[in-house]
């Protein structure tokens, strides 16, 4: 994932330890919470890494459609080692969608192909948000008192609000232009050619870099605003189009 000969074998038993540590810590409360963010989870992974896949096949690619890349079940998606990381860390990824860039239509270039490809992870993560957002202000306008104090009901509602912030914060992360994450393709077309050329030659560096950010938490502390204007766009988006504002 990350351009390193990481041992996973190693890597699945400090996240093992990982999760042990977070369960040892967490109470009921914290316990419960985890086990409702796991449909939100798994179903952001899947539109970001089925949206990769689309927009290949779609631009001439078939190589993710031939690997069963090109469908909605989670098991298709989902990485182990990204998934526990998502589910305890709040950064994670997916099960990388590959392409084959010979394959594109030669009607566009390979760099502006791969740009769409990486942009459509994301935008599929958006689009999930917004559609959650709509079911969520549905059930206000629609929904009985009862509902919101049922139990039944408040377990819907909060798996659908980890839906919408899971989705934003997953879109809004893999936005960083940084490798190995889709923003470091999205934006690669637009910088001048000496750039490029200087960002490509000195792409291990930025690996590292990415490294530092994530693992100290300054990734998280940077986009953290950004997850939160959107997500009161689209929430407010959705409560305009059902007359709730």
């Amino acid at each position: 994932m990350f351009g390193f000969n990481f041992d996973r074998r190693t890597l699945y038993i400090l996240i093992g330890i990982l999760v042990i540590l977070s369960l040892l810590s967490y109470g009921t409360g914290g316990i419960i919470d985890l086990l409702l963010s796991i449909p939100a989870v798994l179903l952001a992974i899947t539109v970001h890494e089925f949206g990769h896949a689309l927009a290949a096949y779609k631009l001439g690619d078939d190589t993710a459609y031939r690997q069963g890349r090109l469908s909605l079940n989670p098991f298709e998606h989902v990485d182990p080692l990204g998934l526990a990381m998502l589910l305890f860390a709040h950064i994670g990824w997916g099960k990388p969608v590959q392409v084959d860039p010979r394959n594109y239509n030669r009607n566009i270039s390979v760099e502006k192909a791969d740009a769409i490809v990486s942009f459509a992870g994301p935008l599929m993560n958006f689009i999930t948000a917004i559609i959650f957002a709509l079911i969520y202000c549905a059930i206000i306008r629609f929904a009985g008192a009862a509902f919101f104090i049922s139990n039944i009901g408040q377990i819907i509602i909060a798996i659908i609000v980890y839906i919408i912030t899971m989705n934003i914060g997953l879109g809004v992360f893999n936005l960083i232009p940084l490798p190995p994450l889709d923003g470091s393709k999205i934006f690669l077309p637009i910088l001048p050619y000496n750039a490029k050329s200087w960002f490509i030659e000195h792409e291990q560096m930025f690996y590292f870099l990415f490294l530092i950010i994530w693992i100290t938490g300054i990734a998280g502390r940077l986009i953290s605003p950004i997850i939160g204007e959107m997500t009161s766009w689209i929430l407010n988006l959705a409560m305009t189009i059902f007359g709730l504002r």
